[in-house]
């Protein structure tokens, strides 16, 4: 005759120490790297390219030579804010053009150096100043 009762579980097997569940700590554990690793290298460069971006766009001043994102290069010669746009001057001809700053692809104008920033001493392998008959 076959038993049709169901098989009573002991107690030690419905502890927590059943095997198989290292390996679910484990799963979440690769899973939380995964992410942690995404966010490193996707999505924290993609904010600070957004924000440095943004921050040269609202540094853009009169006079200044920039590229478009449509590939367009011009000089700034107005600057309205109130519309957040801007009117370029291009070519030879003097052509004007009104885009949003939104489209600022490049600011190409080279600023000067600040005089505050001090200049590096080159220095040799193990710390010594060199010549100037060594770094020639």
């Amino acid at each position: 005759m076959i038993n049709n009762l169901p098989m009573v579980a002991d107690t030690a097997a419905t502890s927590t120490n059943q095997p198989g569940t290292g390996n679910m700590w484990f799963m979440v554990a690769f899973y939380v790297l995964i992410f942690a690793v995404a966010y490193f290298f996707l999505f924290r460069p993609n904010s600070k390219k957004k924000k440095e971006e943004a921050e040269m766009r609202s540094k853009i001043e009169i006079g200044d030579e920039i590229t478009t994102i449509g590939g367009i290069v011009g000089r700034i010669v107005a600057k309205k804010d109130d519309e957040d746009a801007f009117i370029i001057e291009t070519g030879p001809d003097r052509v004007k053009m009104k885009f949003k700053t939104w489209c600022i692809s490049t600011v190409d104008t080279a600023k000067e150096k600040t005089p505050s920033t001090p200049e590096v001493e080159k220095k040799g392998f193990f710390g010594k100043k060199k010549t100037e008959d060594e770094t020639k």
